[in-house]
């Protein structure tokens, strides 16, 4: 028998680990792993190296890891490579819009916008660092 190495979460660099955590917290429903939550005190200090996000049962789904060097991707020009990107799905055109208003609101921007594609509509958002990230219709 082979044992292969299991996928633990997806880490994405950011100058500000609490601020994108809580973007993707808010867009995907996810909470914090135990500990990484923020203070109860809003007048704290909070500025975290490193978040974890986690799914119901408390599997890891993302990780924030903060490097006040990274500079934000420039797809789809390529002076700045993405690296990386997520893609997300919703079952539906009128979901795919639903989650265009829910991204936008938390303050995603537009990069592409492919709805008029029947095949696979979709839009290419930029996350608060300037990550990019799928949303379509699979």
């Amino acid at each position: 028998m082979v044992d292969y190495p299991q996928m633990l979460h997806t880490v994405f660099d950011t100058p500000n680990a609490r601020e994108l955590a809580e973007f993707y917290r808010h867009l995907l429903g996810l909470q914090y792993r135990p500990g990484d939550e923020p203070p109860a005190d809003a007048a704290a200090s909070d500025d975290p190296d490193w978040l974890v996000l986690v799914d119901d049962v408390g599997a890891r789904k993302l990780a924030f890891q903060r490097n006040r060097e990274m500079k934000p991707p420039t797809w789809p020009k390529p002076d700045v490579p993405m690296q990386l990107h997520v893609d997300f799905t919703v079952p539906s055109v009128e979901e795919l819009q639903r989650q265009r208003a829910r991204a936008e609101s938390l303050g995603a921007t537009i990069l592409l916008d492919r709805t008029g594609d029947e095949d696979e509509p979709l839009y290419v958002f930029a996350d608060l660092a300037g990550h990019p990230f799928c949303i379509f219709v699979a």
